[in-house]
């Protein structure tokens, strides 16, 4: 990637076979604005284009991943505007992105916050992190995704609960629900350092399978299940034209370990 600067996130590379991108407008406790989301947008599509990055972490700061959407941006547009414009539609071009992007949460992750967590791939949280919908309270409803990819992963009757009354819910509820994958160890950074170290795992394997795997995955929220593993079977069976199943089958029989040429 590039070592280009932007104004609202923050780009390194913890491992070569890793992108960290940090939101980064403290200030603000990082809410999300159009500017920050066409530099999180661009930054992504360039970690997707990278040859050398096999997954993508996506963090904010121990106070707050992202407190929500940048109300002072929106709070005086009309109708006619937000329809128009699409306001809010590029926030899901990221769910295009083909590889791994997980989310590495503290603090909280309110309203956009929530949905933008919750567009990655894999969430883990710091115990101090805080989710939740509270655009009831400001007079509409979520838009970037909330009511919808919550209701898929909490059910419906939980989802109406956290929308309608707009109450926040905690590491442990997310947790025990299975909006996140687990809560990690207590400690300043630690939430980013497990998820660097997940990254690292996923980007060790063969990019193919990987990028199989995540595209495999999404289709079962779009999918019927007889489609599903229609769809399933047809990519496992397209692995094997590559040259990757082919080496990490005989590595396997020859008891060694694989090297990958992500092909």
């Amino acid at each position: 990637m590039s070592t280009k600067e932007y104004a609202n996130i923050l780009i390194s590379r913890p491992d070569p076979s890793v992108a960290l991108i940090t939101l980064n407008r403290p200030k603000a406790l990082n809410a999300l604005s159009s500017p920050l989301f066409i530099e999180l947008n661009e930054a992504l599509a360039e970690a997707d284009q990278d040859d050398a990055i096999g997954a993508v972490v996506l963090t904010g700061s121990e106070k707050a991943f992202a407190a929500g959407a940048d109300i002072k941006e929106m709070k005086d547009k009309e109708y006619s505007d937000v329809f128009k414009n699409k306001f809010l539609e590029n926030w899901a071009l990221m769910t295009n992105i083909r590889k791994p992007i997980i989310a590495a949460v503290s603090g909280y992750a309110l309203g956009g916050g929530c949905e933008l967590a919750l567009m990655c791939d894999i969430i883990l949280a710091s115990p101090t992190a805080v989710f939740g919908q509270p655009e009831i309270n400001l007079g509409v409803i979520p838009g970037g995704g909330g009511t919808q990819r919550l209701a898929h992963a909490i059910g419906k009757s939980r989802t109406m609960e956290l929308v309608l009354t707009g109450r926040n819910f905690s590491a442990i509820e997310a947790e025990k629900w299975g909006v996140v994958s687990r809560i990690v160890g207590e400690g300043e950074g630690q939430v980013v350092k497990e998820a660097i170290d997940m990254a690292k795992v996923i980007a060790s394997k063969g990019k193919v399978a990987v990028q199989a795997g995540k595209e495999t995955v999404n289709a079962a929220y779009e999918l019927s299940l007889a489609e599903g593993l229609r769809f399933e079977r047809r990519i496992f069976h397209g692995l094997f034209a590559t040259k990757d199943q082919k080496e990490g089958m005989s590595a396997f029989a020859e008891k060694r370990k694989p090297t990958w040429t992500h092909s």
